[in-house]
C-alpha cells in the first residue's frame, strides 16, 4: 500500500469513529430530554391529583 493509501485509510477510519461518537451524544440529549419531559409529566400529574383529592375531599 503506498504512503497515499494509507493517509486515506486513517482518515476514512477517523470520520468513521467521529461519526459514531455524535450518534452516541444525540442518543444521549435525546434521553435525558425524554427523562426531563416524563418527570415534567409525573410531578403535573401528582399535582393535578392533589387538587382533585382537595376539590373532593372523598371521591373514590
Amino acid at each position: 500500500m503506498t504512503f497515499a493509501w494509507k493517509n486515506i485509510m486513517r482518515c476514512v477510519a477517523l470520520a468513521s469513529c467521529i461519526a459514531g461518537l455524535q450518534g452516541c451524544a444525540v442518543v444521549a440529549v435525546a434521553d435525558a430530554a425524554v427523562t426531563v419531559v416524563a418527570t415534567g409529566v409525573k410531578v403535573t400529574a401528582k399535582a393535578v391529583g392533589a387538587v382533585a383529592d382537595a376539590v373532593i375531599p372523598n371521591g373514590k
